[in-house]
């Protein structure tokens, strides 16, 4: 399974999982309820920088992580323009940005494992009731590291057509992506049934 968690003896990286998710679910909440003027936008921006470079992050580092989110960034921003004065387009898209980015601070700071074992106590009452904590810890965290290889797949794209000749955004590489990420969710359905976790 792939992780991106980072190394690190930074105070983010010291503090305690519980912690670190509680204050994502409050930074998130905040900015869904009262984030919709500039000031808190760009006050949450700032601290959420402060806080990648204090997780050891460099520019370049940060600079990487914003330009990953580039279409996610355009498929949000492009239909709200739309339909919504481009003020609240840019708000909106501005406080998802910043919340995918703490989400993202999360797991480069918290091994998998803490969060599993995290996500698996949160969900402990569920058991009674016949749930599955450790299944559903597993989905979540699979879908956390699945993120970055859909990334990375459409990267591998964009840069074949490039090499192509083609450039600036294309609506191609949408079909090709789709078949690869159904041909690693097959692959990541084999290997899980191939260790017993149907």
């Amino acid at each position: 399974m792939i992780s991106l968690y980072r190394p690190g003896s930074s105070p983010i990286h010291r503090a305690p999982a519980w912690c670190k998710l509680l204050a994502l679910v409050v930074a998130t909440l905040v900015l869904s309820l009262v984030g919709d003027t500039w000031q808190l936008l760009v006050g949450a921006g700032a601290v959420t920088l402060a806080l990648l470079f204090v997780a050891g992050l460099s520019p370049a580092d940060v600079a990487a992580q914003l330009w990953q989110l580039r279409w996610l960034l355009v498929i949000m921003l492009v239909p709200q323009l739309i339909f919504l004065p481009w003020q609240i387009a840019v708000l909106n898209t501005g406080r998802v940005l910043i919340v995918v980015l703490l989400a993202a601070l999360l797991t480069l700071t918290t091994p998998m494992s803490r969060l599993m074992d995290l996500l698996e106590r949160m969900l402990a009452p569920l058991r009674p009731l016949g749930g599955r904590p450790d299944r559903v810890a597993l989905v979540l965290s699979l879908t956390i590291a699945t993120v970055p290889v859909i990334a990375a797949l459409a990267g591998s794209l964009r840069e074949a057509l490039i090499a192509r000749g083609r450039r600036g955004a294309s609506p191609r590489i949408l079909m090709p992506l789709l078949v690869l990420t159904l041909q690693h969710g097959d692959q990541l359905a084999d290997a899980m049934r191939a260790r017993g976790l149907d």
